[in-house]
This record gives structure tokens, C-alpha cells and sequence, in this order.
């Protein structure tokens, strides 16, 4: 087991996580009130709210510690490292006089500190003003001396005008309370039974959009982009619809994906068509994608195993009646080379067919990738002599069936 040490990096990764979660948080809050924002992370700041012209609004610090404490005092590392980063921004013109300046912190400000005044409620700038000047001048902390240096040299109308902007949010909730108040927030979108996977899935979206942000300069996440994920995912969770996931979509075969169905029955049955490799590899993606969908839908109750069963049964039923006449066409003297040609066809029909499992669900791989499940427990087929065949090819060395 691990032992924690003072060079662990959990508190960082947690610190990072929450960042992400909060930025998600106040986007959500902002989205109701039709706010036409854009937002970033690690940009002008942990969280940087701007106008779509490029014009900082706010500039948000996020501070987690795994342990509550009323630490926010006026020597706080927290407290310095923002008001540093600030002077900073202010000093290189890129952001402007007013704009608004949030520590969002889980630890809470001790009473009659500066950051105490620096809340929301109850501000007293000048008290506050008064208090970080004299723990600047006779403070011994050295992590904090380069801050209490920049504070100190600028004129004291900047760094009153700095603290005017200043808003402290303390006692924040945790990153687990974070998680709490975004089921909160999103409540009213979705069906009670379904908020955990809706919220996972909205989170699971937004970190892949910061990742894309943080890797593209200049990148912004738009409200628009924000809430029109919202409206799909409402789309995808209503009784006639289901999450189609981005990670699934996007999945692309790989060797070990490969390798690991190289042998599985309904790789033999393509092959017994005589089919291309392309066409088997097409196959063990959309096997694997719609084996982790449905995996999916049924972890997170979004289907129940006798509506799975009930879907399998209509493609079973809508395979044997094509299956069937296939038979019927070549008759029971066919060649070897009609057969297979005639298999090839039949694979044609599973390929091209969208048979959805309810009405809305209409992503061709689920009804691809379900046959060639179905095909994997030999209850379906493409070859005319399928089940004969597969006997010989599935007997374990050495033995029997």
C-alpha cells in the first residue's frame, strides 16, 4: 500500500479535480440567468469568466484542503499566492480596473481577518487593507515574503483598488459536497433515477472540452457550447431515448481489441463468408462498442435486462425472416461459393440495418454491434450451414463439444 508523504501528489490531483468541478458549477449557475459567456481554465487564472469579446469578468482561485480548518488567516499561503497572481494580472494590463476577483476556499476565514472582510457580506476593505500591510511589514513567513514584496511596492491606491475587488467565498464545499451541489443544480433536467449516470456523463463531456481548451491557445468553452450539451443530454435521457457515450462513439479498433476477439465465434462466422478483414475489423468495433453501451445502460438502470432480452428477440425475429428467404433462394443443392456469397449477403443486411432498441436510439452500431453478439452465441448467423460449420471449427482440441 502506498504511504502518503509530504511529496505525495493527491493533494494536488484533488485540488486540480475540484477546479474543474467548480468551473462546471459556476458555469451551470450562470447558464439560467441567459448569461453569454466564455469560460477557461488556466488561462487568466485557476477559472477565468469572460465576455464573448475576450473581456475578463472574473477571475476565480480555487483552493481544496482534504481537512477543514480555520486557516484562512492573514499570513494564509492561499490568501498570499492569490492576491500575488492578482497584482500580476493588474500590472500587466491583462485584466482591467473592476474586474470581479473570487478565492473560492473549503477552509474558513478566521474572524476579524482580512479575508474575513474581504467576504462578501459584511466587507470592510479598509480593515482589511490595514491588516495584510502590517502582516506584509512584520511577517517572518518566507514562502509568503515575494508577495508581501509585490504588495508592498505597489501604491497603496492600487492595492486598495485590487482589495475592492477581492471577494472571499470560504467555508466552500468539498470536492465530494462539489459533486452534491451539482446534482443539485442539474436536478430539475433529468428523471430522479437517472441523475447519477446524466451527471456523470456531463462531467465525463466537460473534462474532455477543458482537456481540448487547455490544448488548443486561445481556446474558450462557450455557454452555448455548455448548454446545448445540457439539451442534448435532457434529449438522450427521456423515456424514448438513451445516452449515446462520446468514448464509445469515438472508440477506434486497436491490436489488443483485435487479438482478443481474433477466435470469438462471431469472427469465424464473417469469416465463414468469406468477408474481408476490413469488414471483421468494422465488426469487433461495433461488437465492442455495443457491448460497452449496453454494459452501460444496464450499470446505470437506464434499461432493464428484459428490455434487452425483448430487443434481442425482435433482431433474432427481423434476422430469421431474411435468413430464412436467403434459403429459400439458393435452394438446398447450392455450391460452396454460393453459400457464401449468399452469407456475404445476409452480413450486408446486419451491417445496413438500424433496428433501434427504442425509438430514438437510432446509432447504427447498436443495432451492428448487438447482431454480431447475437451472432457471437450462434442465435444468428450468416452462412446457410452456420451452425454445422461452427461445431467443427469450436470443438477444443483434443476433445469434444
Amino acid at each position: 500500500m502506498a504511504v502518503a508523504t509530504s511529496f505525495s501528489g493527491a493533494d494536488s490531483l484533488i485540488g486540480y479535480l475540484y477546479q474543474l468541478r467548480m468551473a462546471l458549477l459556476l458555469s451551470l449557475k450562470r447558464l439560467p440567468g441567459g448569461a453569454d459567456f466564455a469560460v477557461s481554465i488556466e488561462t487568466l487564472d485557476d477559472v477565468a469568466f469572460e465576455t464573448r469579446g475576450g473581456t475578463p469578468q472574473e477571475l476565480v482561485q480555487t483552493k481544496h484542503h482534504r481537512h477543514r480548518e480555520a486557516s484562512l488567516s492573514d499570513s494564509s499561503s492561499d490568501l498570499w499566492k492569490s492576491i500575488r497572481i492578482w497584482i500580476d494580472s493588474v500590472e500587466s494590463h491583462r485584466i482591467l480596473p473592476g474586474t470581479n476577483l473570487f478565492l473560492i476556499t473549503t477552509s474558513t476565514a478566521s474572524k476579524g481577518s482580512a479575508a474575513y472582510h474581504l467576504r462578501s457580506g459584511d466587507r470592510d476593505v479598509e480593515n482589511a487593507l490595514i491588516a495584510l500591510e502590517s502582516i506584509a511589514r512584520t511577517s517572518s513567513n518566507q514562502h509568503n515574503n515575494s508577495a508581501y514584496k509585490e504588495f508592498l511596492k505597489i501604491d497603496q491606491t492600487v492595492r486598495r483598488a485590487i482589495l475592492n475587488s477581492i471577494i472571499v467565498i470560504d467555508g466552500a464545499p468539498s470536492i465530494a459536497d462539489a459533486d452534491s451541489e451539482l446534482r443539485s443544480v442539474v436536478f430539475s433536467a433529468v428523471n430522479r433515477n437517472h441523475l447519477e449516470p446524466f451527471v456523470e456523463r456531463l462531467e465525463g463531456w466537460w473534462i474532455r472540452r477543458v482537456l481540448r481548451q487547455l490544448a488548443v491557445p486561445g481556446d474558450r468553452i462557450l455557454a452555448e457550447e455548455l448548454e446545448a450539451q445540457m439539451a442534448d443530454l435532457r434529449e438522450q435521457f427521456k423515456q424514448e431515448s438513451l445516452p449515446i457515450d462520446e468514448d464509445i462513439l469515438d472508440f477506434m479498433l486497436d491490436d489488443v481489441t483485435r487479438s482478443t476477439h481474433s477466435s470469438s465465434a462471431f469472427v469465424l462466422q464473417i469469416e465463414l463468408a468469406k468477408a474481408s478483414k476490413q469488414r471483421i475489423a468494422a465488426a469487433i468495433r461495433d461488437y465492442y462498442r455495443a457491448f460497452e453501451q449496453r454494459s452501460r445502460w444496464l450499470r446505470d438502470d437506464l434499461v432493464y435486462v428484459g428490455e434487452v432480452h425483448q430487443y434481442e428477440r425482435r433482431l433474432v425475429e427481423a434476422w430469421d425472416l431474411v435468413f430464412l428467404a436467403m434459403k429459400d433462394e439458393i435452394g438446398e443443392d447450392a455450391t460452396i461459393e454460393v453459400q457464401e456469397a449468399a452469407a456475404r449477403d445476409v452480413l450486408r443486411w446486419a451491417e445496413q440495418s438500424v433496428i433501434p432498441i427504442r425509438s430514438q436510439v437510432t446509432e447504427p452500431f447498436v443495432t451492428r454491434g448487438s447482431l454480431h453478439m447475437l451472432a457471437d452465441e450462434q442465435r444468428v448467423g450468416w452462412h446457410p450451414e452456420f451452425r454445422t460449420l461452427l461445431a467443427k471449427l469450436l470443438v477444443p482440441q483434443g476433445g469434444a463439444i
